[in-house]
C-alpha cells in the first residue's frame, strides 16, 4: 500500500554549500548537520553559513550524541537550527527541554533500543518524533524491517539506518515510516556527500 502523504526526507551529514543546494533542489523536508564525534562534523559557525542558504520552511537539523544539554542549547541556537536530533540515550527530559527552549525535536532509537523499551514507555515515546536506526548510527548498515513487526511506531517516525537509492522505495513500502533519514547512503566515500546520489535517494524515497 502507498503511502497518502508526501514522504518526509531528510538528508544529514551535510558539509558544503553544494550538497546543501542539491538536497534543497532535490525536495527534502530537512538538511542534518553533525554536531557529535563524525567524520561529518561540522561547526556551530559553518552550520550557521550553510543554514543561511535554506529556504524558510526545511527543517535545519542538529545530530547531538550524549552531549550535555547546555551544549546542545548553546550550539543550537548558535548555528540557527530549528531542529535537534538527540541521538544517544537522552532522556524524554531533555526532549522536553528542547522543545521548551522553541526547537522542534527528534528523538534517535537504535533498532534494539527502541525493542528493549516497556510498552508503557514505547506508548510515550510513541507521542514524540521518533527516528528508527541501525544498530551503529551513521554506519550505512541495515536492519531487517520484520525486526520492528508490532513494535512499529504509531506516530510520526522517520527510518534510517543503510538506507539507498536503491532500496529506499522497497523499504518504505514495508514500513510505511512518516519518512526516511539518509547519510552514507548518499556518499560517494566515507564522510563526502555525492550530489548525484542525493538526487536519486530523493526522488526514489518521493516517488518522482
Amino acid at each position: 500500500m502507498e503511502p497518502m502523504h508526501t514522504p518526509f526526507v531528510k538528508i544529514c551529514g551535510l558539509s558544503t554549500e553544494e550538497t546543501v543546494d542539491a538536497a534543497v533542489a532535490a525536495g527534502a523536508s530537512a538538511v542534518g548537520f553533525v554536531f557529535a564525534p563524525s567524520p561529518r562534523l561540522v561547526t556551530a559557525n559553518r552550520a550557521r553559513v550553510l543554514i543561511e542558504r535554506v529556504p524558510e520552511g526545511i527543517e535545519t537539523v542538529g545530530v547531538f550524541r550524549k552531549q550535555p544539554l547546555s551544549e546542545v542549547l548553546a550550539t543550537a541556537n548558535a548555528a540557527g537550527l530549528t531542529t535537534v536530533q538527540f541521538h544517544g540515550y537522552e532522556p524524554l527530559s531533555d526532549v522536553v527541554a528542547a522543545q521548551k527552549a522553541g526547537f522542534q525535536t527528534l528523538r534517535a532509537f537504535a533498532i534494539d533500543e527502541y525493542l528493549a523499551l516497556g510498552t508503557a514507555e514505547r506508548e510515550r515515546w510513541n507521542e514524540e518524533r521518533l527516528l528508527i536506526d541501525a544498530v551503529e548510527p551513521g554506519g550505512g548498515i541495515p536492519f531487517d524491517p520484520a525486526q520492528l513487526g508490532d513494535a512499529r511506531p504509531t506516530g510520526w517516525w522517520l527510518l534510517a539506518g543503510g538506507l539507498t537509492p536503491g532500496n529506499v522505495a522497497d523499504c518504505m513500502s514495508v514500513l510505511q515510516p512518516t519518512g526516511v533519514d539518509v547519510s552514507s547512503g548518499v556518499e560517494s566515500t566515507r564522510g563526502v556527500k555525492s550530489i548525484e546520489r542525493i538526487r536519486a535517494f530523493a526522488k526514489a524515497a518521493l516517488r518522482q
